[in-house]
């Protein structure tokens, strides 16, 4: 679970896309970034995930927003996802997980009984100025865009 709370300033960053594009928080200065941090490319939930967020990006453009995910698979997965899914936003490499603890999106996991190490499912709306606007850690994947925009519907 993420120690950021809505009001703080978030996290510089700075890193590669998939196709090797240097991506930073100063890249959104003036702008409205929904960063989202998934575990894993071509997997259910992720796919679930990423493809609504694409189906609705057209929605949370008009709004405003830019949309950056981020996983800690390499640039080659990236750009195999994008193509296969038709994702309109940028993938954010994080293999050595320095931007995902940065967030604190990365902890204890269990599934089917095994515990493990993984990243959690997390987005963060950030504003112009650099500041959380709002924090998603219950993200529920067939409905992210419209709990984007309901979060800042009461922000």
């Amino acid at each position: 679970m993420t120690h950021l709370k809505a009001g703080q300033k978030a996290p510089d960053f700075k890193g590669l896309d998939e196709n090797g594009n240097t991506i930073s928080l100063a890249t959104y200065k003036g702008q409205k970034l929904i960063l989202y941090f998934y575990p894993q490319d071509n997997t259910p939930t992720c796919t679930t995930e990423a493809c609504n967020l694409r189906d609705n990006y057209d929605s949370l453009k008009k709004e405003g927003y830019h949309i950056l995910g981020v996983s800690p698979d390499s640039a080659k997965k990236h750009q195999n996802f994008i193509k296969k899914h038709n994702l309109p936003f940028p993938l954010l490499v994080d293999q050595d997980l320095a931007l995902i603890k940065a967030y604190g999106c990365w902890g204890p996991k269990k599934m089917y009984g095994k515990e493990y190490d993984g990243v959690y499912r997390t987005t963060f709306i950030i504003d112009e100025k650099g500041a959380i606007e709002q924090v998603i850690a219950d993200v529920e994947s067939k409905r992210h865009a419209e709990q984007i925009l309901e979060a800042m519907a009461t922000a």
